[in-house]
């Protein structure tokens, strides 16, 4: 039989609290788990793009929000930048060591939900449905 143990959330190397308000992992999570940060780092988990590349693959996403998501994960070390001496510049974006982990962390979730997409669109109908009825 498995053991189950408790999640504490607590790095015992560094002594963060996890679900603490000031665990500076809290606002790592929120930019990564951000509009667009998923986004971002899913697409560049295979390879690395220039700034209109990952706007194109990106549905949706305008030039200043993709500036500034870009801007937050390579502050966070999740991204790098590279400017190219050009005329005009180009600037290309790859994930980090760091923003690798992250990557494969997310594209597992982003999988998992296309996989179950089907079933999760038919649960919700169904509890619509529900809800539908007990309201009449």
């Amino acid at each position: 039989m498995e053991e189950w143990t408790q999640f504490t959330g607590r790095s015992e190397a560094d002594g963060y609290e996890v679900f603490h308000t000031d665990c500076p992992a809290r606002t790592v999570l929120d930019h990564v788990t951000s509009r667009w940060g998923v986004w971002v780092l899913i697409a560049l988990r295979d390879k690395e793009l220039r700034f209109f590349e990952l706007r194109r693959a990106i549905d949706g996403v305008s030039e200043k929000m993709l500036s500034q998501t870009l801007r937050t994960l390579v502050r966070d070390g999740l991204v790098w930048r590279a400017v190219e001496a050009t005329t005009p510049p180009q600037v290309s974006y790859g994930l980090t060591p760091l923003g690798r982990g992250t990557g494969e962390s997310l594209s597992t979730l982003f999988y998992w939900l296309r996989d179950n997409a089907t079933d999760i669109l038919a649960t919700q109908a169904r509890f619509d449905e529900d809800g539908r009825r007990q309201s009449a």
